[in-house]
Protein backbone atom coordinates (compact mmCIF):
# COMPACT_ATOMS: atom_id res chain seq x y z
CA UNK A 1 0.00 0.00 0.00
CA UNK A 2 1.74 3.49 -0.47
CA UNK A 3 1.05 7.11 0.98
CA UNK A 4 -0.84 9.29 -0.93
CA UNK A 5 0.82 11.80 -2.43
CA UNK A 6 0.96 16.10 -0.90
CA UNK A 7 -1.64 17.00 -3.65
CA UNK A 8 -3.98 14.32 -2.55
CA UNK A 9 -3.33 15.05 0.94
CA UNK A 10 -4.28 18.71 0.22
CA UNK A 11 -7.39 18.39 -1.96
CA UNK A 12 -8.47 16.02 1.11
CA UNK A 13 -8.09 18.74 3.71
CA UNK A 14 -9.47 21.33 1.79
CA UNK A 15 -12.51 18.59 1.64
CA UNK A 16 -12.40 18.51 5.37
CA UNK A 17 -10.95 21.82 6.55
CA UNK A 18 -12.90 22.01 9.82
CA UNK A 19 -12.01 18.81 11.01
CA UNK A 20 -8.50 18.41 10.17
CA UNK A 21 -6.05 20.16 13.21
CA UNK A 22 -4.13 22.91 12.91
CA UNK A 23 -0.84 21.32 13.15
CA UNK A 24 -1.52 18.75 10.35
CA UNK A 25 -2.44 21.85 8.21
CA UNK A 26 0.62 22.65 9.17
CA UNK A 27 2.72 19.75 8.33
CA UNK A 28 1.02 19.38 4.76
CA UNK A 29 1.44 23.15 3.61
CA UNK A 30 4.94 22.83 4.77
CA UNK A 31 5.42 19.81 2.33
CA UNK A 32 3.83 21.72 -0.53
CA UNK A 33 5.93 24.61 0.18
CA UNK A 34 9.32 22.32 -0.42
CA UNK A 35 8.16 20.65 -3.08
CA UNK A 36 7.69 24.42 -4.63
CA UNK A 37 10.46 25.48 -3.44
CA UNK A 38 12.44 22.58 -4.66
CA UNK A 39 10.05 22.70 -8.20
CA UNK A 40 11.81 24.12 -11.38
CA UNK A 41 8.37 25.79 -12.33
CA UNK A 42 4.89 25.63 -12.04
CA UNK A 43 3.17 24.93 -15.37
CA UNK A 44 -0.50 26.38 -15.59
CA UNK A 45 -3.28 27.22 -18.11
CA UNK A 46 -2.06 30.04 -20.89
CA UNK A 47 -4.82 32.75 -19.98
CA UNK A 48 -2.45 32.05 -16.34
CA UNK A 49 0.03 32.18 -17.79
CA UNK A 50 -0.84 35.09 -19.40
CA UNK A 51 -2.16 37.11 -16.13
CA UNK A 52 0.87 36.09 -14.06
CA UNK A 53 3.64 38.07 -16.50
CA UNK A 54 1.08 41.10 -16.65
CA UNK A 55 1.15 40.80 -12.95
CA UNK A 56 4.97 40.36 -12.88
CA UNK A 57 5.55 43.45 -14.82
CA UNK A 58 3.22 45.77 -12.71
CA UNK A 59 4.72 44.42 -9.46
CA UNK A 60 8.70 44.45 -10.94
CA UNK A 61 9.16 40.68 -9.84
CA UNK A 62 9.58 37.77 -11.26
CA UNK A 63 7.32 34.91 -12.04
CA UNK A 64 7.89 33.04 -8.95
CA UNK A 65 8.19 35.76 -6.60
CA UNK A 66 4.45 36.79 -8.06
CA UNK A 67 3.45 33.19 -7.40
CA UNK A 68 4.58 33.22 -3.55
CA UNK A 69 3.30 36.74 -3.21
CA UNK A 70 0.48 35.55 -4.23
CA UNK A 71 -0.03 32.34 -2.27
CA UNK A 72 1.03 34.16 0.76
CA UNK A 73 -2.00 37.05 0.53
CA UNK A 74 -4.27 34.34 0.09
CA UNK A 75 -2.91 32.63 3.32
CA UNK A 76 -2.80 35.47 5.13
CA UNK A 77 -6.50 36.50 3.76
CA UNK A 78 -7.78 33.35 5.07
CA UNK A 79 -6.15 33.26 8.23
CA UNK A 80 -3.79 29.78 7.54
CA UNK A 81 -1.23 32.78 8.55
CA UNK A 82 -1.15 35.87 10.73
CA UNK A 83 -0.98 39.30 9.12
CA UNK A 84 1.88 41.50 9.89
CA UNK A 85 0.62 44.86 10.59
CA UNK A 86 2.99 48.34 10.31
CA UNK A 87 2.09 50.66 12.74
CA UNK A 88 2.44 54.39 12.75
CA UNK A 89 6.02 54.16 13.78
CA UNK A 90 7.21 51.70 11.29
CA UNK A 91 6.93 48.83 13.87
CA UNK A 92 6.05 45.27 12.74
CA UNK A 93 3.72 43.16 14.48
CA UNK A 94 1.50 40.05 14.29
CA UNK A 95 -2.05 40.35 13.67
CA UNK A 96 -4.29 37.12 14.72
CA UNK A 97 -7.48 37.78 12.69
Amino acid sequence: MTSPDTATLLEEAADRIADISRADLQIMLRRAALLLRNSGSIAFEDDMEEALRDLSGEFGKTRNDTIRFIVREWMERNTYLPVHVLDEDGDVEERLD
